[in-house]
């Protein structure tokens, strides 16, 4: 089997994955007991409780395996310890559309994480791809469902953490 490629997460992204795992797994008896109950009702071709118990159960473990699967692949990045001139993971970058003038903010972050925090995007993400290792000044050229788009990176920031984990 090849070699598993490596996540970026920040330490905030990575401490909400295992909470998540954790509140996971921690609802695994609870749906077992609602599965229980529903068999104990009789006939489960037309009982609806025991399917839609089966279905959480189904979609829960799903998750737990998914989580699972890419914990040991994560690089654990510290968001306070980013710098520099050039696009990276941590990144909070403005764009500006070149044929619109519309400006756009997003702050660049792995795959897993980009659901916790509003304006991210994934650096595996078209849009991410394209960014990384760019400087201020520079033309980005996306392709996008509706087709490409240019960009001007206005501006590189780090700020740290871009969500808390409270």
């Amino acid at each position: 089997m090849a070699e598993m490629s490596s996540i970026p997460i920040s330490k905030e992204g990575c401490t909400l994955m295992k909470r998540e795992l954790d509140d996971l797994k921690k609802q695994r008896p609870e749906v077992s007991e609602a599965i229980r109950i529903a068999r104990e009702e009789g006939d489960l071709k037309e009982n609806g409780g025991y399917h839609a118990a089966r279905e959480r159960q189904g979609l829960m473990e799903a998750r737990i395996n998914f989580i699972e699967s890419r914990m040991h692949r994560y690089v654990i990045i510290d968001m306070n310890t980013l710098g520099g001139e050039k696009i990276s993971f941590g990144a909070t970058v403005e764009l500006e559309d070149a044929e619109s003038g519309e400006r756009k903010r997003y702050i660049l972050l792995g795959p897993d994480e980009t659901g916790f925090c509003k304006g991210s995007v994934s650096i595996l993400s078209p849009v991410g791809q394209a960014l990384l290792g760019k400087s201020e000044g520079d033309e980005v050229v996306i392709n996008v469902p509706r087709g490409r788009v240019e960009y001007e990176v206005l501006s590189i920031e780090f700020n740290g953490p871009a969500f808390s984990v409270d």
